[in-house]
């Protein structure tokens, strides 16, 4: 178990107490099953007055898929490329950020999605560094958001839609002014229960929204 996100500071205690906790989970992998493997980088990196934050980003408006949605950056697998491999080569071609394999803390569960997709999120370690520096054919903006707005009241938000028995997990930001949807919500949820806290937790029952289905 760790303290509140409100103290951490980004530094090899925080990076331990993170690896820590993901040795210590047992993660759950899917099967396919006809859908497409991804991968997202959630990134530990600081904001400019040096806070542990994690990366987001706001895709851009002409995509033709979840255009202006927000999302942890990440993609398809390539062919014959490991989940690990592809998040680090999409945190580069998204918001031009390089991290070596050494960045690799460790991975959450698979999440299916209603688009057809098993998301693999790949935790990774910026340390100090971490220049976001956007590609603007598909990312509108990069954003830092502070690690301890996980922790802020009214986290997580369960909300129901007609369309499903499972209940939507969503998470509000102050720094964003926007709240955030499942999938993304479900993933940094897991994120901060998981590897920020040390609790065991599974996300992959919490419903999207109807927008995050096609």
């Amino acid at each position: 178990m760790g303290g509140p996100l409100t103290t951490v500071r980004l530094d090899a205690e925080l990076r331990a107490r993170i690896s820590r906790n993901l040795d210590g989970f047992e993660r759950r992998s899917l099967e396919l099953d006809g859908r497409r493997p991804a991968a997202v980088a959630l990134t530990v990196l600081p904001d400019g007055r040096g806070r542990p934050c994690f990366a987001i980003t706001r895709r851009s408006a002409h995509l033709d898929a979840h255009a202006g949605q927000w999302a942890i950056p990440g993609g398809r697998l390539d062919a014959g490329e490991d989940t690990a491999s592809a998040a680090r080569r999409e945190l580069r071609e998204e918001v031009g950020l390089r991290l070596d394999a050494g960045a690799v803390v460790g991975l959450l569960d698979d999440y299916p999605t209603r688009s057809g997709y098993v998301i693999t999120p790949v935790v990774l370690w910026a340390g100090e560094g971490g220049e976001l520096t956007p590609d603007p054919r598909e990312v509108a903006r990069a954003y830092r958001v502070p690690l301890a707005e996980l922790d802020a009241d009214g986290v997580p938000l369960l909300w129901s839609i007609p369309e499903s028995d499972r209940p939507v997990l969503s998470i509000p930001f102050e720094t964003l002014d926007t709240v955030i949807h499942s999938p993304t919500a479900a993933i940094l949820y897991q994120f901060r229960e998981v590897a920020l806290h040390g609790r065991a937790m599974r996300v992959e029952h919490f419903e999207q929204p109807i927008f995050a289905w096609r």
